[in-house]
């Protein structure tokens, strides 16, 4: 335990030291890598990956069921080699064992001192802050709803890829301004109730879906962009300004 608790923080220290010009062209060279498996080798392993990356997603949805566990196994298991086939997960995974050597290497030419500062150049803390818990946390694979009891609201602002976002905000007493949430997701639906005192603002864009809003229905999204508003949402408060994005999934928000 004490060796992977080890290992774990020298990869996070070898990430800590890449800056970010770096990672962004690592990044930008693994995106040119997907878009030449995309054109020249006819998807190659990335169709195989978003169909057994499917697979898996319906099979966790019924692994109660003997079908859903045989899914999601499968699944899972043809998803792992199909993504270590395409040419960018190689060279990511060949980026990092590169990356690791010259860590290493450096860090032992290197050799730590610790210098202690006289008091009066130590960092004065002027604005003293708290850290918070945020509502939910960034998922790939799973649905999330806020709590059915009483909670203490923060603004919300979370991606995903696959998966159902419930948000219900009668169970909590929002700030005397504006509340903000914001959901960038793949595939799933986004399900929002409002209390009926509460003005709220909408800016929703879709790729592929359905929305229906405060009685308002979009039955057939494709590559648009809705905003709507309460009348009196510039004047009133508690008011909630909700900006969603989605690829694929539908979106609710009603009066509870």
């Amino acid at each position: 335990m004490y060796l992977f608790y080890i290992k774990r923080k020298g990869i996070a220290l070898m990430f800590h030291r890449l800056t970010t010009d770096k990672f962004n062209l690592i990044l930008i060279i693994g995106v040119i890598l997907f878009i030449i498996e995309i054109a020249f080798f006819q998807g190659g392993m990335i169709i195989a990956s978003l169909f057994f990356g499917g697979m898996t997603y319906f099979g966790w949805k019924k692994f109660h069921h003997l079908y859903g566990k045989i899914l999601f196994w499968g699944g899972a298991i043809s998803l792992f080699f199909s993504i270590f086939n395409m040419l960018a997960i190689r060279f990511f995974i060949i980026v990092v064992i590169i990356l690791f050597i010259f860590d290493y290497m450096k860090s032992k030419n290197e050799t730590d001192r610790i210098v202690p500062k006289p008091r009066e150049f130590q960092e004065i803390i002027l604005d003293p802050i708290i850290e918070l818990k945020p509502l939910f946390d960034h998922k790939f694979f799973d649905d999330q709803k806020t709590e059915d009891a009483a909670y203490q609201w923060r603004d919300i602002n979370i991606h995903g890829a696959f998966g159902n976002r419930v948000i219900d905000l009668s169970n909590t007493v929002l700030p005397h301004d504006t509340a903000v949430i914001s959901i960038r997701h793949l595939i799933g639906n986004i399900e929002i109730y409002v209390p009926y005192d509460v003005e709220v603002s909408i800016h929703h864009s879709s790729i592929f879906g359905r929305a229906h809003i405060f009685g308002k229905h979009h039955w057939n999204l494709m590559n648009k962009t809705l905003l709507y508003q309460t009348e009196n949402y510039h004047q009133a408060i508690p008011r909630v300004k909700i900006v969603t994005s989605i690829l694929s999934g539908d979106i609710e928000v009603k009066r509870i």
